[in-house]
């Protein structure tokens, strides 16, 4: 019998300065990423940019380039990717199959961003994926965190060199002093949800995961 796959937990999230406007509106997206190693759990992170975007498009985008970076390691994993963006969780639970099987084509109408749709269904076979949606805004430590990565990198349009050390103990820290997070642990929140994933539960779409803020 094959070993398990690694677990990997990524907390996403995406901006775009200006969505829905007309011309061109930067964005950008980032994600922190967990794994539990032998010395304990390791965070890494990413951001992306665009000079001319949306809300959708980069919530795609960043899927995309988290699911390519995990696989630049060469390793295959279980991931668990939890997003606020309906559009993307809802899209890969409930309209990408049908999508393919028709031939990528929807019952009314031209597919949108059906480019990054495409990189995204090939990106989901390199791992084990399951994607979920946390409500955004409401307080979610890692969400916040991923938030604010996407936020730096749309309004610096600055792209990471692949997964970095993550600064969220930093942020916390300094979150913290605001009276903010306290009673968060981390590595807790990130146990209760490996623990789910390795039992080889499905999910629900909605994940009402942490506490708010304050």
């Amino acid at each position: 019998m094959a070993p398990p796959l690694p677990i990997a937990i990524a907390h996403l999230d995406e901006s775009c300065l200006g969505n829905g406007r007309e011309g061109d509106n930067p964005g950008g997206a980032g994600g922190l990423v967990e794994i539990r190693t032998a010395r304990g759990v390791e965070r890494r992170e990413f951001f992306i940019h665009s000079s001319a975007t949306t809300n959708n498009r980069m919530a795609l985008a960043g899927a995309v380039a988290l699911l390519q970076l995990l696989a630049g390691k060469g390793k295959r994993l279980r991931v668990l990717m939890v997003s606020d963006s309906e559009y993307l969780v809802r899209g890969v639970r409930e309209w990408l199959p049908g999508w393919v099987s028709r031939g990528w084509k929807r019952k009314a109408g031209a597919i949108e961003n059906l480019e990054l749709w495409k990189a995204l269904y090939a990106s989901l076979a390199r791992h084990d994926v399951q994607l979920v949606w946390v409500r955004g805004h409401a307080g979610h430590l890692k969400n916040e965190f991923a938030n604010i990565l996407a936020i730096r990198a749309a309004k610096g349009q600055v792209t990471s060199e692949g997964i970095v050390p993550a600064t969220l103990d930093d942020w916390l820290a300094s979150e913290r002093t605001k009276g903010r997070y306290a009673a968060e642990d981390p590595d807790r929140t990130f146990g209760e949800l490996e623990r789910r994933v390795a039992a080889g539960e499905t999910l629900p779409i909605m994940l009402e995961e942490g506490a708010p803020a304050r």
